[in-house]
Protein backbone atom coordinates (compact mmCIF):
# COMPACT_ATOMS: atom_id res chain seq x y z
CA UNK A 1 0.00 0.00 0.00
CA UNK A 2 1.31 3.45 -0.80
CA UNK A 3 0.82 6.48 1.38
CA UNK A 4 -0.89 9.47 -0.18
CA UNK A 5 -1.44 12.96 1.14
CA UNK A 6 -4.78 14.23 2.38
CA UNK A 7 -7.44 14.23 -0.38
CA UNK A 8 -4.90 13.18 -3.04
CA UNK A 9 -6.04 10.87 -5.84
CA UNK A 10 -4.82 9.80 -9.26
CA UNK A 11 -8.30 10.14 -10.72
CA UNK A 12 -9.70 13.35 -12.20
CA UNK A 13 -13.20 13.37 -13.71
CA UNK A 14 -13.53 14.14 -17.42
CA UNK A 15 -14.28 17.70 -18.51
CA UNK A 16 -18.02 18.37 -18.65
CA UNK A 17 -17.81 21.36 -20.99
CA UNK A 18 -15.53 22.45 -23.79
CA UNK A 19 -13.00 25.21 -23.22
CA UNK A 20 -14.22 28.77 -23.60
CA UNK A 21 -13.18 30.78 -26.63
CA UNK A 22 -11.06 33.80 -25.77
CA UNK A 23 -11.22 37.21 -27.40
CA UNK A 24 -7.70 38.29 -28.35
CA UNK A 25 -7.31 42.06 -28.67
CA UNK A 26 -5.48 43.30 -31.75
CA UNK A 27 -4.53 46.78 -30.51
CA UNK A 28 -2.88 48.28 -27.42
CA UNK A 29 -6.15 50.01 -26.51
CA UNK A 30 -8.07 46.76 -26.82
CA UNK A 31 -5.51 44.92 -24.71
CA UNK A 32 -4.96 47.41 -21.88
CA UNK A 33 -7.87 49.87 -21.90
CA UNK A 34 -11.02 48.09 -23.12
CA UNK A 35 -9.53 44.82 -21.94
CA UNK A 36 -11.54 41.62 -21.55
CA UNK A 37 -8.68 39.85 -19.74
CA UNK A 38 -9.65 39.44 -16.07
CA UNK A 39 -6.05 40.06 -14.95
CA UNK A 40 -5.87 43.44 -16.69
CA UNK A 41 -9.33 44.33 -15.37
CA UNK A 42 -8.14 43.39 -11.86
CA UNK A 43 -5.20 45.79 -12.16
CA UNK A 44 -7.54 48.51 -13.43
CA UNK A 45 -9.81 47.96 -10.42
CA UNK A 46 -6.85 47.91 -8.06
CA UNK A 47 -5.20 51.09 -9.33
CA UNK A 48 -8.52 52.99 -9.37
CA UNK A 49 -9.43 51.83 -5.87
CA UNK A 50 -5.98 52.75 -4.50
CA UNK A 51 -6.17 56.18 -6.16
CA UNK A 52 -9.55 57.04 -4.64
CA UNK A 53 -8.40 55.49 -1.35
CA UNK A 54 -5.49 57.93 -1.23
CA UNK A 55 -8.02 60.76 -1.53
CA UNK A 56 -9.87 59.36 1.49
CA UNK A 57 -6.57 59.01 3.36
CA UNK A 58 -5.84 62.68 2.70
CA UNK A 59 -9.29 63.65 3.99
CA UNK A 60 -8.68 61.70 7.21
CA UNK A 61 -5.44 63.62 7.82
CA UNK A 62 -7.27 66.93 7.37
CA UNK A 63 -9.96 65.80 9.83
CA UNK A 64 -7.31 64.81 12.37
CA UNK A 65 -5.55 68.19 12.01
CA UNK A 66 -8.75 69.91 13.13
CA UNK A 67 -9.36 67.50 16.02
CA UNK A 68 -5.76 67.51 17.24
CA UNK A 69 -5.14 71.22 16.82
CA UNK A 70 -8.58 72.91 16.71
CA UNK A 71 -9.02 76.27 14.98
CA UNK A 72 -5.39 76.27 13.83
CA UNK A 73 -6.10 75.75 10.13
CA UNK A 74 -8.31 78.35 8.46
CA UNK A 75 -9.20 76.14 5.48
CA UNK A 76 -11.13 73.73 7.76
CA UNK A 77 -14.57 74.98 8.76
CA UNK A 78 -17.52 73.08 10.30
CA UNK A 79 -19.21 72.46 6.95
CA UNK A 80 -16.29 71.01 5.05
CA UNK A 81 -15.23 69.04 8.14
CA UNK A 82 -18.55 67.17 7.97
CA UNK A 83 -18.09 66.76 4.22
CA UNK A 84 -14.65 65.24 4.76
CA UNK A 85 -16.05 62.83 7.38
CA UNK A 86 -18.77 61.71 4.97
CA UNK A 87 -16.57 61.27 1.92
CA UNK A 88 -13.79 59.56 3.87
CA UNK A 89 -16.16 56.93 5.27
CA UNK A 90 -18.03 56.20 2.05
CA UNK A 91 -14.88 56.02 -0.09
CA UNK A 92 -13.05 53.69 2.28
CA UNK A 93 -15.92 51.24 2.83
CA UNK A 94 -17.45 51.10 -0.67
CA UNK A 95 -15.12 52.49 -3.31
CA UNK A 96 -11.84 51.21 -1.86
CA UNK A 97 -12.30 48.02 0.16
CA UNK A 98 -15.29 46.48 -1.64
CA UNK A 99 -13.88 47.29 -5.07
CA UNK A 100 -10.37 46.14 -4.18
CA UNK A 101 -11.31 42.81 -2.60
CA UNK A 102 -13.97 41.80 -5.13
CA UNK A 103 -13.04 43.68 -8.29
CA UNK A 104 -9.28 43.55 -7.77
CA UNK A 105 -8.39 40.30 -6.03
CA UNK A 106 -11.57 38.58 -7.26
CA UNK A 107 -10.80 39.22 -10.91
CA UNK A 108 -7.15 38.30 -10.67
CA UNK A 109 -7.33 35.24 -8.44
CA UNK A 110 -10.59 33.44 -9.21
CA UNK A 111 -9.79 32.31 -12.79
CA UNK A 112 -6.21 31.42 -11.87
CA UNK A 113 -7.07 29.59 -8.66
CA UNK A 114 -9.94 27.54 -10.13
CA UNK A 115 -7.97 26.70 -13.27
CA UNK A 116 -10.06 28.70 -15.77
CA UNK A 117 -8.98 30.57 -18.88
CA UNK A 118 -10.84 33.71 -17.84
CA UNK A 119 -14.09 34.87 -16.34
CA UNK A 120 -17.16 33.25 -17.88
CA UNK A 121 -18.48 36.59 -19.22
CA UNK A 122 -15.40 38.64 -20.22
CA UNK A 123 -17.29 41.44 -21.98
CA UNK A 124 -19.59 41.94 -18.99
CA UNK A 125 -16.49 41.94 -16.80
CA UNK A 126 -14.98 44.74 -18.84
CA UNK A 127 -18.22 46.75 -18.58
CA UNK A 128 -18.28 46.28 -14.80
CA UNK A 129 -14.97 48.11 -14.41
CA UNK A 130 -15.96 51.05 -16.57
CA UNK A 131 -19.25 51.46 -14.72
CA UNK A 132 -17.27 51.38 -11.47
CA UNK A 133 -14.88 54.04 -12.80
CA UNK A 134 -17.87 56.18 -13.84
CA UNK A 135 -19.28 55.91 -10.30
CA UNK A 136 -15.93 57.02 -8.85
CA UNK A 137 -15.79 60.00 -11.21
CA UNK A 138 -19.34 60.99 -10.21
CA UNK A 139 -18.31 60.86 -6.57
CA UNK A 140 -15.19 62.98 -7.20
CA UNK A 141 -17.30 65.45 -9.22
CA UNK A 142 -19.27 66.24 -6.05
CA UNK A 143 -16.18 68.08 -4.73
CA UNK A 144 -16.56 70.60 -7.56
CA UNK A 145 -20.29 71.35 -7.59
CA UNK A 146 -21.72 74.41 -5.76
CA UNK A 147 -21.95 73.60 -2.06
CA UNK A 148 -19.49 70.72 -2.36
CA UNK A 149 -20.08 67.07 -1.43
CA UNK A 150 -22.70 65.98 1.06
CA UNK A 151 -21.92 66.34 4.74
CA UNK A 152 -24.68 64.06 6.01
CA UNK A 153 -22.32 61.43 7.42
CA UNK A 154 -21.37 58.28 5.53
CA UNK A 155 -24.63 56.57 6.61
CA UNK A 156 -26.66 59.32 4.87
CA UNK A 157 -29.47 59.26 7.45
CA UNK A 158 -32.58 61.26 6.53
CA UNK A 159 -34.06 63.71 7.25
CA UNK A 160 -30.68 65.38 7.84
CA UNK A 161 -29.18 64.22 4.53
CA UNK A 162 -31.67 66.13 2.35
CA UNK A 163 -32.78 68.92 4.68
CA UNK A 164 -31.65 72.56 4.38
CA UNK A 165 -28.68 73.38 6.57
CA UNK A 166 -26.76 70.20 5.77
CA UNK A 167 -23.63 70.80 3.64
CA UNK A 168 -23.92 69.63 0.05
CA UNK A 169 -27.70 69.65 0.16
CA UNK A 170 -28.10 70.17 -3.59
CA UNK A 171 -25.62 68.70 -6.05
CA UNK A 172 -23.53 66.90 -3.42
CA UNK A 173 -26.16 64.49 -2.12
CA UNK A 174 -27.57 63.87 -5.61
CA UNK A 175 -24.17 62.94 -7.02
CA UNK A 176 -23.50 60.70 -4.01
CA UNK A 177 -26.76 58.80 -4.50
CA UNK A 178 -26.35 58.47 -8.27
CA UNK A 179 -22.75 57.35 -7.80
CA UNK A 180 -23.84 54.60 -5.39
CA UNK A 181 -26.53 53.46 -7.85
CA UNK A 182 -23.97 53.09 -10.64
CA UNK A 183 -21.49 51.39 -8.30
CA UNK A 184 -24.09 48.73 -7.49
CA UNK A 185 -24.93 48.25 -11.19
CA UNK A 186 -21.24 47.77 -11.99
CA UNK A 187 -20.73 45.42 -9.08
CA UNK A 188 -23.71 43.29 -10.10
CA UNK A 189 -22.13 42.75 -13.52
CA UNK A 190 -18.87 41.65 -11.91
CA UNK A 191 -20.50 39.70 -9.08
CA UNK A 192 -22.49 37.47 -11.40
CA UNK A 193 -19.22 36.74 -13.18
CA UNK A 194 -17.45 35.69 -9.99
CA UNK A 195 -20.24 33.35 -8.87
CA UNK A 196 -20.76 31.67 -12.25
CA UNK A 197 -17.02 31.28 -12.82
CA UNK A 198 -16.54 29.53 -9.46
CA UNK A 199 -19.53 27.26 -10.00
CA UNK A 200 -19.14 26.47 -13.70
CA UNK A 201 -15.56 27.09 -14.89
CA UNK A 202 -13.47 25.04 -12.45
CA UNK A 203 -10.89 22.81 -14.09
CA UNK A 204 -10.94 19.00 -13.94
CA UNK A 205 -10.54 17.70 -10.40
CA UNK A 206 -11.18 21.09 -8.75
CA UNK A 207 -14.11 20.18 -6.51
CA UNK A 208 -15.62 22.78 -4.20
CA UNK A 209 -13.79 21.22 -1.27
CA UNK A 210 -10.47 21.63 -3.06
CA UNK A 211 -10.91 25.36 -3.62
CA UNK A 212 -8.42 27.62 -1.82
CA UNK A 213 -10.04 29.54 1.02
CA UNK A 214 -9.34 32.79 -0.84
CA UNK A 215 -11.82 31.71 -3.49
CA UNK A 216 -14.33 30.60 -0.86
CA UNK A 217 -14.11 33.98 0.87
CA UNK A 218 -14.56 35.99 -2.33
CA UNK A 219 -17.31 33.65 -3.55
CA UNK A 220 -19.36 33.94 -0.34
CA UNK A 221 -18.78 37.70 -0.09
CA UNK A 222 -20.07 38.08 -3.65
CA UNK A 223 -23.25 36.17 -2.80
CA UNK A 224 -23.75 38.43 0.23
CA UNK A 225 -23.27 41.51 -1.92
CA UNK A 226 -25.71 40.31 -4.59
CA UNK A 227 -28.33 39.87 -1.84
CA UNK A 228 -27.51 42.94 0.27
CA UNK A 229 -26.72 45.66 -2.28
CA UNK A 230 -30.34 45.76 -3.60
CA UNK A 231 -31.41 47.18 -0.21
CA UNK A 232 -28.95 50.07 -0.64
CA UNK A 233 -29.90 50.40 -4.31
CA UNK A 234 -33.62 50.90 -3.63
CA UNK A 235 -32.95 53.19 -0.65
CA UNK A 236 -30.75 55.42 -2.84
CA UNK A 237 -33.49 55.61 -5.49
CA UNK A 238 -36.17 56.36 -2.88
CA UNK A 239 -34.06 59.08 -1.24
CA UNK A 240 -33.26 60.53 -4.66
CA UNK A 241 -37.00 60.77 -5.32
CA UNK A 242 -37.56 62.36 -1.90
CA UNK A 243 -34.93 64.95 -2.78
CA UNK A 244 -35.86 65.68 -6.40
CA UNK A 245 -39.64 65.25 -6.65
CA UNK A 246 -40.62 65.61 -2.96
CA UNK A 247 -41.92 62.10 -2.36
CA UNK A 248 -42.05 61.04 1.29
CA UNK A 249 -40.52 57.59 1.53
CA UNK A 250 -38.16 58.61 4.34
CA UNK A 251 -39.11 62.23 5.05
CA UNK A 252 -41.74 62.82 7.75
CA UNK A 253 -43.77 65.97 8.19
CA UNK A 254 -41.07 68.32 9.42
CA UNK A 255 -40.47 72.01 10.04
CA UNK A 256 -37.15 73.11 8.55
CA UNK A 257 -35.62 76.54 9.20
CA UNK A 258 -38.96 77.71 10.58
CA UNK A 259 -41.02 76.61 7.59
CA UNK A 260 -43.30 73.61 7.13
CA UNK A 261 -41.97 71.36 4.35
CA UNK A 262 -44.11 69.53 1.80
CA UNK A 263 -43.04 66.14 3.14
CA UNK A 264 -45.55 64.03 5.03
CA UNK A 265 -45.66 60.49 6.36
CA UNK A 266 -42.18 59.21 5.58
CA UNK A 267 -40.15 57.02 7.95
CA UNK A 268 -36.49 57.85 8.64
CA UNK A 269 -36.20 54.58 10.57
CA UNK A 270 -37.16 52.67 7.40
CA UNK A 271 -34.03 54.05 5.75
CA UNK A 272 -31.95 52.93 8.72
CA UNK A 273 -33.31 49.39 8.39
CA UNK A 274 -32.63 49.32 4.66
CA UNK A 275 -29.17 50.82 5.06
CA UNK A 276 -28.05 48.45 7.79
CA UNK A 277 -29.62 45.43 6.11
CA UNK A 278 -26.98 46.22 3.52
CA UNK A 279 -24.49 47.71 5.97
CA UNK A 280 -23.81 44.77 8.24
CA UNK A 281 -23.40 42.21 5.44
CA UNK A 282 -21.07 44.83 3.95
CA UNK A 283 -18.79 44.26 6.95
CA UNK A 284 -18.49 40.62 5.88
CA UNK A 285 -18.37 41.49 2.18
CA UNK A 286 -15.03 43.03 3.14
CA UNK A 287 -14.12 40.58 5.91
CA UNK A 288 -14.73 37.23 4.18
CA UNK A 289 -12.26 37.81 1.32
CA UNK A 290 -9.78 38.99 3.98
CA UNK A 291 -10.41 35.80 5.97
CA UNK A 292 -9.77 33.66 2.91
CA UNK A 293 -6.64 35.52 1.84
CA UNK A 294 -5.09 35.50 5.30
CA UNK A 295 -5.76 31.74 5.56
CA UNK A 296 -3.75 31.16 2.38
CA UNK A 297 -0.95 33.50 3.48
CA UNK A 298 -0.63 31.79 6.86
CA UNK A 299 -0.60 28.28 5.40
CA UNK A 300 1.89 29.13 2.65
CA UNK A 301 4.36 31.01 4.82
CA UNK A 302 4.05 28.71 7.84
CA UNK A 303 4.70 25.72 5.52
CA UNK A 304 1.81 23.91 7.15
CA UNK A 305 -1.60 22.70 6.01
CA UNK A 306 -4.46 24.94 7.07
CA UNK A 307 -5.98 23.59 10.27
CA UNK A 308 -9.60 22.41 9.89
CA UNK A 309 -10.17 23.21 6.22
CA UNK A 310 -13.79 21.99 6.10
CA UNK A 311 -14.54 23.75 9.36
CA UNK A 312 -13.11 26.95 7.85
CA UNK A 313 -15.33 26.59 4.78
CA UNK A 314 -18.49 26.04 6.80
CA UNK A 315 -17.54 28.91 9.11
CA UNK A 316 -17.43 31.19 6.05
CA UNK A 317 -20.88 29.94 4.98
CA UNK A 318 -22.29 30.33 8.52
CA UNK A 319 -20.92 33.86 8.89
CA UNK A 320 -22.48 34.79 5.55
CA UNK A 321 -25.88 33.44 6.53
CA UNK A 322 -25.88 34.96 10.02
CA UNK A 323 -24.76 38.36 8.73
CA UNK A 324 -28.33 38.98 7.53
CA UNK A 325 -29.89 38.69 10.99
CA UNK A 326 -27.72 41.07 13.02
CA UNK A 327 -28.21 44.41 11.24
CA UNK A 328 -30.29 46.16 13.90
CA UNK A 329 -27.51 46.09 16.51
CA UNK A 330 -26.52 49.33 14.76
CA UNK A 331 -29.92 50.76 15.74
CA UNK A 332 -30.26 50.20 19.47
CA UNK A 333 -30.63 53.95 20.03
CA UNK A 334 -33.43 54.28 17.45
CA UNK A 335 -36.07 53.31 20.01
CA UNK A 336 -36.62 49.65 19.14
CA UNK A 337 -38.66 47.27 21.27
CA UNK A 338 -36.49 45.66 23.99
CA UNK A 339 -37.42 42.20 22.73
CA UNK A 340 -35.98 43.07 19.32
CA UNK A 341 -32.89 44.37 21.08
CA UNK A 342 -32.56 41.04 22.88
CA UNK A 343 -32.94 39.13 19.60
CA UNK A 344 -30.26 41.12 17.77
CA UNK A 345 -27.91 41.06 20.76
CA UNK A 346 -28.25 37.26 20.78
CA UNK A 347 -27.60 36.87 17.05
CA UNK A 348 -24.59 39.19 17.40
CA UNK A 349 -23.10 36.86 20.01
CA UNK A 350 -23.93 33.79 17.89
CA UNK A 351 -22.12 35.13 14.81
CA UNK A 352 -19.02 35.48 16.98
CA UNK A 353 -18.85 31.67 17.24
CA UNK A 354 -17.89 30.83 13.60
CA UNK A 355 -15.66 33.90 13.59
CA UNK A 356 -13.86 32.64 16.69
CA UNK A 357 -13.48 29.21 15.04
CA UNK A 358 -11.55 30.87 12.23
CA UNK A 359 -9.27 32.67 14.68
CA UNK A 360 -8.54 29.44 16.58
CA UNK A 361 -7.78 27.65 13.31
CA UNK A 362 -5.38 30.40 12.22
CA UNK A 363 -3.50 30.13 15.51
CA UNK A 364 -3.41 26.33 15.26
CA UNK A 365 -2.13 26.61 11.70
CA UNK A 366 0.79 28.63 13.03
CA UNK A 367 1.36 26.24 15.93
CA UNK A 368 4.61 24.32 15.33
CA UNK A 369 4.76 25.52 11.74
CA UNK A 370 7.99 26.24 9.91
CA UNK A 371 7.22 29.97 9.91
CA UNK A 372 8.94 32.14 7.33
CA UNK A 373 8.64 35.60 8.83
CA UNK A 374 8.60 37.49 5.55
CA UNK A 375 6.56 40.60 4.79
CA UNK A 376 3.29 38.86 3.73
CA UNK A 377 3.44 36.72 6.88
CA UNK A 378 4.02 39.77 9.09
CA UNK A 379 0.93 41.46 7.71
CA UNK A 380 -1.08 38.25 8.13
CA UNK A 381 -0.07 37.88 11.78
CA UNK A 382 -0.71 41.59 12.32
CA UNK A 383 -4.22 41.04 10.99
CA UNK A 384 -4.89 38.30 13.56
CA UNK A 385 -3.88 40.54 16.46
CA UNK A 386 -5.89 43.47 15.13
CA UNK A 387 -9.00 41.49 14.28
CA UNK A 388 -9.06 39.91 17.75
CA UNK A 389 -8.79 43.34 19.36
CA UNK A 390 -11.51 44.79 17.15
CA UNK A 391 -13.75 41.77 17.63
CA UNK A 392 -13.54 41.93 21.42
CA UNK A 393 -14.72 45.55 21.44
CA UNK A 394 -17.56 44.46 19.17
CA UNK A 395 -18.86 42.30 22.02
CA UNK A 396 -19.25 45.51 24.04
CA UNK A 397 -21.29 47.22 21.34
CA UNK A 398 -23.38 44.12 20.64
CA UNK A 399 -24.77 44.32 24.18
CA UNK A 400 -27.73 46.71 24.37
CA UNK A 401 -27.08 48.10 27.84
CA UNK A 402 -23.43 48.85 27.08
CA UNK A 403 -24.03 50.10 23.55
CA UNK A 404 -26.51 52.81 24.60
CA UNK A 405 -24.00 55.01 26.48
CA UNK A 406 -21.15 54.20 24.05
CA UNK A 407 -23.14 54.87 20.88
CA UNK A 408 -21.91 57.86 18.86
CA UNK A 409 -18.72 58.10 20.91
CA UNK A 410 -15.13 57.52 19.87
CA UNK A 411 -15.39 53.96 21.18
CA UNK A 412 -17.50 53.17 18.10
CA UNK A 413 -14.95 54.90 15.85
CA UNK A 414 -12.14 52.85 17.39
CA UNK A 415 -14.01 49.53 17.11
CA UNK A 416 -15.17 50.17 13.56
CA UNK A 417 -11.72 51.13 12.33
CA UNK A 418 -9.97 48.19 14.00
CA UNK A 419 -12.41 45.76 12.37
CA UNK A 420 -13.30 47.46 9.08
CA UNK A 421 -10.24 49.58 8.32
CA UNK A 422 -6.98 48.42 9.88
CA UNK A 423 -7.69 44.65 9.74
CA UNK A 424 -8.67 44.44 6.05
CA UNK A 425 -6.03 46.96 5.00
CA UNK A 426 -3.35 44.81 6.63
CA UNK A 427 -4.64 41.88 4.57
CA UNK A 428 -4.63 44.03 1.42
CA UNK A 429 -0.98 44.88 2.00
CA UNK A 430 -0.09 41.27 2.79
CA UNK A 431 -1.89 40.07 -0.34
CA UNK A 432 -0.14 42.62 -2.56
CA UNK A 433 3.28 41.66 -1.18
CA UNK A 434 2.35 37.98 -1.71
CA UNK A 435 0.92 38.14 -5.26
CA UNK A 436 2.93 41.07 -6.64
CA UNK A 437 5.59 38.62 -7.94
CA UNK A 438 2.91 36.78 -9.93
CA UNK A 439 1.41 40.00 -11.30
CA UNK A 440 4.72 41.59 -12.34
CA UNK A 441 7.32 38.82 -12.31
CA UNK A 442 9.38 40.82 -9.80
CA UNK A 443 9.77 40.87 -6.03
CA UNK A 444 9.03 43.84 -3.83
CA UNK A 445 11.90 45.14 -1.71
CA UNK A 446 11.90 43.26 1.60
CA UNK A 447 13.51 46.00 3.70
CA UNK A 448 11.08 48.67 2.55
CA UNK A 449 8.24 46.22 3.16
CA UNK A 450 9.27 45.60 6.77
CA UNK A 451 9.66 49.34 7.43
CA UNK A 452 6.19 49.84 5.94
CA UNK A 453 4.72 47.07 8.13
CA UNK A 454 6.13 48.22 11.46
CA UNK A 455 5.24 51.89 11.04
CA UNK A 456 1.74 51.01 9.83
CA UNK A 457 1.09 48.37 12.52
CA UNK A 458 2.41 50.31 15.52
CA UNK A 459 1.05 53.59 14.17
CA UNK A 460 -2.52 52.35 13.75
CA UNK A 461 -2.55 51.02 17.30
CA UNK A 462 -1.29 54.42 18.46
CA UNK A 463 -4.28 55.96 16.70
CA UNK A 464 -7.13 53.68 17.72
CA UNK A 465 -6.22 52.35 21.17
CA UNK A 466 -6.49 55.83 22.76
CA UNK A 467 -9.85 56.33 21.04
CA UNK A 468 -11.36 53.60 23.22
CA UNK A 469 -10.47 55.69 26.26
CA UNK A 470 -11.99 58.79 24.66
CA UNK A 471 -15.17 56.78 24.06
CA UNK A 472 -15.38 55.72 27.70
CA UNK A 473 -15.08 59.39 28.59
CA UNK A 474 -18.12 60.04 26.42
CA UNK A 475 -16.37 62.10 23.75
CA UNK A 476 -18.85 62.24 20.85
CA UNK A 477 -17.78 61.55 17.28
CA UNK A 478 -18.35 63.78 14.22
CA UNK A 479 -17.89 66.99 16.24
CA UNK A 480 -15.92 69.77 14.56
CA UNK A 481 -14.72 71.17 17.90
CA UNK A 482 -15.44 70.50 21.58
CA UNK A 483 -14.56 73.78 23.25
CA UNK A 484 -14.59 73.96 27.06
CA UNK A 485 -16.71 70.91 27.78
CA UNK A 486 -17.07 70.03 31.45
CA UNK A 487 -17.12 66.24 31.13
CA UNK A 488 -13.89 66.14 29.10
CA UNK A 489 -10.73 65.58 31.11
CA UNK A 490 -7.62 67.63 30.45
CA UNK A 491 -5.97 64.58 28.91
CA UNK A 492 -8.61 64.19 26.20
CA UNK A 493 -7.27 67.01 24.05
CA UNK A 494 -3.71 65.85 24.60
CA UNK A 495 -4.74 62.41 23.39
CA UNK A 496 -6.38 63.92 20.32
CA UNK A 497 -3.16 65.75 19.51
CA UNK A 498 -1.11 62.55 19.94
CA UNK A 499 -3.56 60.62 17.76
CA UNK A 500 -3.22 63.25 15.05
CA UNK A 501 0.58 63.03 15.07
CA UNK A 502 0.37 59.22 14.81
CA UNK A 503 -2.14 59.48 11.95
CA UNK A 504 0.15 61.82 9.99
CA UNK A 505 3.10 59.44 10.46
CA UNK A 506 1.05 56.43 9.30
CA UNK A 507 -0.26 58.34 6.29
CA UNK A 508 3.22 59.35 5.17
CA UNK A 509 4.53 55.82 5.79
CA UNK A 510 2.42 54.68 2.85
CA UNK A 511 4.98 56.44 0.64
CA UNK A 512 7.31 53.49 1.34
CA UNK A 513 4.66 51.15 -0.07
CA UNK A 514 3.85 53.25 -3.13
CA UNK A 515 7.55 53.81 -3.91
CA UNK A 516 8.26 50.11 -3.47
CA UNK A 517 5.44 49.14 -5.86
CA UNK A 518 6.47 51.65 -8.52
CA UNK A 519 10.22 51.02 -8.48
CA UNK A 520 9.99 47.23 -8.13
CA UNK A 521 7.76 47.06 -11.22
CA UNK A 522 10.83 47.99 -13.29
CA UNK A 523 13.86 47.25 -11.09
CA UNK A 524 12.72 44.57 -8.64
CA UNK A 525 14.53 41.26 -8.35
CA UNK A 526 13.13 38.65 -10.75
CA UNK A 527 10.72 36.42 -8.90
CA UNK A 528 10.63 33.21 -10.93
CA UNK A 529 7.49 31.15 -11.33
CA UNK A 530 6.89 30.19 -7.69
CA UNK A 531 9.00 32.25 -5.26
CA UNK A 532 6.93 31.30 -2.20
CA UNK A 533 6.88 27.56 -3.06
CA UNK A 534 3.08 27.58 -2.96
CA UNK A 535 0.69 24.80 -3.96
CA UNK A 536 -2.21 26.65 -5.59
CA UNK A 537 -2.74 26.81 -9.34
CA UNK A 538 -1.90 30.48 -9.89
CA UNK A 539 1.74 29.61 -9.10
CA UNK A 540 1.77 26.75 -11.63
CA UNK A 541 1.20 28.83 -14.79
CA UNK A 542 3.46 28.31 -17.79
CA UNK A 543 4.65 31.93 -17.74
CA UNK A 544 5.05 34.66 -15.11
CA UNK A 545 3.21 37.00 -15.37
CA UNK A 546 0.49 34.78 -16.87
CA UNK A 547 -0.54 35.58 -20.44
CA UNK A 548 -4.12 35.86 -21.65
CA UNK A 549 -5.66 32.43 -21.18
CA UNK A 550 -3.58 31.78 -18.06
CA UNK A 551 -2.42 28.18 -18.67
CA UNK A 552 -0.65 27.43 -21.95
CA UNK A 553 -2.26 24.90 -24.31
CA UNK A 554 -3.69 22.58 -21.66
CA UNK A 555 -5.60 23.49 -18.53
CA UNK A 556 -4.18 21.99 -15.35
CA UNK A 557 -5.76 18.92 -13.78
CA UNK A 558 -6.21 18.97 -9.99
CA UNK A 559 -5.41 15.88 -7.93
CA UNK A 560 -5.39 17.22 -4.37
CA UNK A 561 -6.46 20.04 -2.05
CA UNK A 562 -4.66 23.39 -1.85
CA UNK A 563 -2.73 22.84 1.39
CA UNK A 564 -0.29 19.95 0.95
CA UNK A 565 2.59 21.37 2.97
CA UNK A 566 4.94 19.23 5.01
CA UNK A 567 3.66 15.94 3.55
CA UNK A 568 5.55 12.97 5.09
CA UNK A 569 7.82 11.26 2.56
CA UNK A 570 7.57 14.01 -0.07
CA UNK A 571 10.78 15.24 -1.67
CA UNK A 572 9.83 18.89 -1.16
CA UNK A 573 7.87 20.40 1.71
CA UNK A 574 4.98 21.20 -0.62
CA UNK A 575 3.04 19.43 -3.38
CA UNK A 576 1.21 21.56 -6.00
CA UNK A 577 -2.44 20.84 -6.66
CA UNK A 578 -1.73 19.66 -10.20
CA UNK A 579 0.75 16.93 -9.16
CA UNK A 580 -0.80 13.45 -8.88
CA UNK A 581 0.28 10.77 -6.37
CA UNK A 582 1.56 8.68 -9.29
CA UNK A 583 3.85 11.54 -10.38
CA UNK A 584 5.47 11.53 -6.95
CA UNK A 585 6.32 7.83 -7.00
CA UNK A 586 9.83 6.81 -7.80
CA UNK A 587 10.00 3.55 -9.78
CA UNK A 588 11.28 0.66 -7.66
CA UNK A 589 11.84 -2.63 -9.54
CA UNK A 590 11.70 -4.61 -6.29
CA UNK A 591 8.27 -3.26 -5.35
CA UNK A 592 5.12 -4.50 -6.97
CA UNK A 593 2.74 -1.64 -7.71
CA UNK A 594 -0.94 -2.07 -7.11
CA UNK A 595 -3.18 -1.70 -10.17
CA UNK A 596 -5.02 1.63 -10.35
CA UNK A 597 -8.80 1.55 -10.54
Amino acid sequence: MREVAHDATDYAPPAETSEMELYHAKTWVGKYVWSQDAKVIAIQYGLTAIAIGLVALGLSVIMRLQLGFPHTFDFIDPSNYLQFVTMHGMIMVIYLLTALFLGGFGNYLIPLMVGARDMVFPYLNMLSYWVYLFSVLLLVASFFVPGGPTGAGWTLYPPQSISPGTPGIDGGIILMLVSLIFFIIGFTMGGLNYVVTVLQARTRGMSLMRLPLTVWGIFMATILALLAFPALFVSCIMMLLDKTVATSFFMPAVVSLGEQTSYDGGSPVLFQHLFWFFGHPEVYIVALPAFGIVSDLLSTHARKAIFGYRMMVWAIVAIGALSFVVWAHHMYVSGMNPYFGFFFATTTLIIAVPTAIKVYNWVLTLWRGNIRLNVPMMFAIGFIFTFINGGLTGLFLGNVTIDLPLSDTYFVVAHFHMVMAVSPILVVFGAIYHWYPKITGRMLDDTLGKIHFWITFIGTYSIYYPMHYLGFEGIPRRYFAYGDTDFMSASAQDLNAAITIAAIIVAFAQVFFLYNMAVSWFKGREAGDNPWEATTLEWQTSTTPPTHGNFGKELPVVYRWAYDYGVPGAELDYIPQNVSPADLEKPNPNEEREPQV
